[in-house]
């Protein structure tokens, strides 16, 4: 079988959540556990760091790859979703996996235990912690996909845990409180294992410290230690201001992994590694650049917390008018994030034009639908069928002193990335 038919069977059969939504999800981590045990336990060859959270967990996780492999060492890094092709899941050193690391899993495997009825993360897992157990990695930072008790990540004992930030975000999954989200997240702390907490919050807090205390391990908040205000001190490839509570959980998480383990990581190193951090693990779709003349940027903010980050970093520019490239999937509150949205650029005296699109996922609230609920809202902008064309649209208006922005789901900008 062919790479790209390989592909095909794994988003057709066994679909993804992040496409088709709830109907792919699995509250059941035990078939992850029977695929482990049927490839020879490779999630017990390896070391690892695991890291968890509502926002920030991915670009964390790629900081602290970046870090590592500075410091000379051979890093796996799983993070999910990918925005362009399926391998930015699976890095070694940065590299993709290559095509027929994955053609070889799906024939070696995946057809011998086709009766195991793995999900498409399931199988995902299984190929990055296989392949990491070949490669004979040093250490692999391993993003959760969702939640954290229940995740399939879930089945490594990493050497330092992670939990960037809670906000709601996958309610029907995860719990509607910041309380249960907590809970779920704090799934990943292990028997021992030190655990960073990018943020301290009234209300997660508390179930932080008794799973912490329940398992004997010692737990940290990052904020109390680090406060960034420059984010230019560290890093030229990555601008968003919502990175400051990132830097200060990687940092912390580096003090932390320095003193539990025998891993050496120098002051240059860490400092490279921030540095380099989009050239060394290809991040995307975080404010990243697109167009000029004018402006043009993409943000996967998807959810309040990370709309807010957005917003917060959009009232330190300079630009005449804003040109919003819009589209969601259906199962977020997107009225609410559209409330929020135009609240903010009536308080901050932000001229703004909409530009209704819709991602190219199954999972896609159509843009009709789109549309019509903001025209409910007193909220108007064009509708266009895909992100292409809206971005086109808003271009050809815009001055040289404006600013496009793509933004409010990933797949948004995926499809942007890949026009």
């Amino acid at each position: 079988m062919t790479y790209q038919e390989t592909l095909e069977y794994m988003f057709a059969q066994l679909p993804m959540y992040h496409r088709v939504g709830a109907a792919a999800y699995k509250a059941d981590i035990q078939p992850t556990i029977d695929m482990m045990a049927a490839l020879g336990n490779p999630e017990r060859k390896f070391r690892s760091i695991h890291v968890a959270g509502t926002n920030g967990k991915g670009s964390v996780s790629h900081f602290l790859a970046s870090i590592l492999q500075e410091a000379g060492y051979k890093v796996g890094l799983y993070t999910s979703p990918h925005l362009v092709d399926f391998r930015e899941r699976i890095r070694i050193n940065g590299e993709m996996i290559p095509q027929q690391a994955v053609v070889d899993f799906y024939s070696s495997f995946l057809v011998p235990h086709s009766s195991l009825h793995l999900s498409f993360f399931e199988m995902t897992v299984g190929l990055a912690f296989d392949y990491f157990a070949r490669e004979k990695v040093d250490i692999a930072v391993v993003e959760v996909g969702m939640g954290g008790r229940l995740d399939s990540t879930n089945v490594i004992t990493p050497l330092l845990s992670v939990i960037t930030n809670i906000g709601l975000d996958h309610t029907q999954f995860l719990g509607d409180t910041l309380e249960k989200i907590a809970a779920e997240k704090a799934g990943i702390i292990k028997e021992s294992v030190p655990v960073v907490v990018g943020e301290t919050q009234a209300e997660t807090k508390p179930v932080f410290d008794r799973v912490a205390a329940e398992h004997h391990a010692p737990i940290t908040y990052a904020d109390q230690h680090y406060v960034v205000d420059d984010i230019g001190r560290y890093t030229d490839e990555l601008t968003g201001d919502y990175q400051k509570k990132n830097l200060a959980t990687v940092l912390e998480a580096v003090e932390v992994l320095k003193k539990n383990t025998t891993f050496d990581i120098s002051p240059a190193a860490l400092q490279r590694g921030l540095a380099r951090v989009v050239t060394n693990t290809h991040l995307h779709g975080r404010w990243q650049k697109i167009g000029e003349s004018p402006l043009t940027i993409c943000e996967t903010a998807h959810n309040e917390p990370g709309i807010r980050s957005m917003l917060g970093k959009l009232q330190t520019m300079q630009f005449n008018h804003l040109h919003l490239v819009y589209g969601c999937v259906n199962d977020k509150d997107f009225r609410h994030i559209l409330q929020l949205l135009t609240n903010q650029f009536s308080i901050f005296n932000i001229q703004y034009s909409f530009y209704f699109t819709q991602p190219s996922v199954p999972r896609r609230l159509p843009v009709a639908d789109l549309v019509a609920a903001a025209g409910e809202m007193g909220i108007e902008g064009a509708a266009f069928g895909n992100v292409k064309e809206a971005i086109a649209a808003a271009r050809a208006v815009a001055g040289n002193d404006d600013l496009v922005l793509v933004t409010g789901s990933i797949f948004l900008v995926a499809d942007a990335l890949n026009n």
